[in-house]
């Protein structure tokens, strides 16, 4: 009976959780959609390698909808890789190559012994309750986390790292965007892994 009970109560606080973190990106997303974020846009070769930098005062990123394919009735299959870039007054267009924009005041890291983690965890858990309060704190304030980001091939490109990561899916296939202590970060195209700092404590 508690543990139905202890159960409800979580379900009933996790809803009321992702509806107030889902206003908050809401906010954040009608923000940027008006004014734009200052930001650095950094591109990336396979081999981790740079290729352009751009910095501007008003970045705003979306999905380039007129490369979107169609299934067999005409319906579109929002699958378009090309990113449609607003910056001031002009635009740029980009596909291919990893990208990683990082709004002002975010500040790249490198943890101690360099960007290869090895680490092992000895204590027990439960994962689906562990999975659980993951996803819906997600929603609310985010953890303590560091982000390892690489390229195409595995190279280190950035490290950054918050007392409180959110991670967002965004509307551009294979691109995350991730809210590190109330600044934007977008990754395109990259491989990353994004850790809990107590496993790296």
């Amino acid at each position: 009976m508690k543990k139905s009970l202890f159960v409800l109560l979580a379900l009933i606080g996790a809803l009321f959780l992702s509806s107030c973190a889902g206003m908050a990106a809401f906010g954040e997303e009608v923000n940027r959609a008006f004014n734009g974020v200052p930001a650095t846009m950094t591109t990336y070769a396979q081999d981790g390698r740079q290729i352009d930098r751009i910095k501007g005062e008003s970045f705003k990123v979306s999905r380039d909808d007129r490369f979107d394919t169609t299934d067999s009735e005409g319906a579109s299959k929002n699958d378009s890789s090309v990113l449609l870039i607003s910056l001031g007054d002009s635009h740029i267009s980009h596909v291919g190559s990893s990208m990683v924009l990082a709004q002002d005041g975010l500040t790249e890291v490198t943890p101690e012994g360099g960007t290869q983690v090895m680490l092992e965890n000895t204590e027990s858990g439960t994962p689906v309750i562990n999975s659980f309060f993951e996803r819906h704190q997600n929603l609310w304030k985010g953890k303590s986390k560091t982000i390892m980001i690489r390229s195409q091939d595995g190279l280190p490109i950035a490290v950054y790292a918050g007392d409180n990561v959110e991670v967002f899916p965004t509307d551009v296939p294979k691109s995350t965007w991730v809210r590190i202590d109330g600044k934007y970060l977008l990754v395109y195209r990259c491989d990353y892994t994004l850790i809990d700092n107590d496993l790296l404590s």
